[in-house]
């Protein structure tokens, strides 16, 4: 499969997830359709692997641990919960600024220097969620807005210290496709673990859209469109693959004003414009002095 096909595999499988997840919204409460998500990614990766013959144990466990709850449970249960207050698309627009988190992380924890275009990146993309949100914030007034908000940044701050994570892992010896079903699983596993003991409801969905968004969520997005993802960084390097985070958000605000009805005005334009503009300033090529 060349280079093309996996990107715009990605761009397209992440970017109509999130109106996916909002089909996960209801009856079941959030902790558990997230469990339940990253359960049936867990059993079918790790089957694919056993299949191929490539199954492993980890050479270091704790590293997977924090990977599982950062990666694959707590920022997931924060960015279902933003769903709830603002659109889909608006919460992957937030999340999309995830690059500016995982910059100021690998500051924090690795001591990679934070570039002025770093900085640069993460002003006009603030600027970008401010004109974004700034309708709902001012004219609108919705009550929910600022809370959505929170959750969705919550959730990408979670991600970003999951990829800190999964560099770990990558530095003791642990693949990330390893390290990623085994994480899917302990996530499900900590997930449910904290349902039962808070006396939350474990049901088995039955409902037809629910379900339909579980395997999808599940097959595609958790495993397919990770896997391309992955690829992709091997063969083009990590800054071309990460242009697909610029593009996802597109997708996803076109599925949202076909099934929430997202409105484009153009304070909205102009704000997922910089937001956007953002992104390809982080991973754009540093201009030699």
């Amino acid at each position: 499969m060349n280079n093309a096909v996996l990107f715009i595999a990605t761009v397209f499988v992440w970017g109509t997830s999130w109106i996916a997840i909002t089909w996960q919204i209801g009856s079941i409460s959030v902790m558990v359709s997230v469990a339940y998500r990253m359960g049936l990614a867990a059993v079918l990766l790790l089957l694919v692997l056993a299949a191929f013959g490539k199954l492993a144990r980890p050479k270091v466990w704790r590293f997977v641990a924090l990977q599982a709850a950062l990666l694959f449970s707590f920022n997931f249960v924060a960015l279902y919960n933003a769903t709830s207050f603002i659109t889909s698309g608006q919460v992957s627009v937030i999340f999309s600024l995830a690059s500016v988190f995982n910059a100021i992380n690998a500051r924090l924890f690795f001591g990679t220097a934070i570039t002025r275009r770093v900085l640069f990146a993460g002003l006009i993309g603030f600027l970008g969620l401010i004109l974004l949100f700034w309708d709902d914030l001012t004219i609108s007034a919705k009550a929910g807005t600022l809370v959505g908000v929170a959750w969705a940044t919550l959730g990408t701050a979670l991600f970003s210290l999951g990829n800190m994570a999964s560099r770990q892992n990558s530095a003791v010896g642990v693949t990330p496709v390893i390290a990623n079903a085994w994480g899917m699983g302990l996530g499900a596993a900590m997930l449910l673990l904290i349902a039962a003991a808070s006396g939350v409801s474990i049901p088995v969905p039955t409902e037809a859209r629910y379900v339909a968004a579980l395997f999808y969520l599940a097959v595609f997005a958790s495993i397919i469109g990770f896997t391309c993802y992955l690829v992709l960084v091997d063969r083009i390097g990590a800054a071309q693959a990460g242009y697909a985070t610029v593009l996802f958000p597109i997708v996803a605000l076109v599925a949202s004003s076909i099934f929430e009805g997202f409105e484009w005005t153009v304070l909205a334009i102009a704000g997922i414009a910089l937001t956007i503009a953002g992104n390809v300033v982080m991973f754009g090529k540093s201009k030699p002095a």
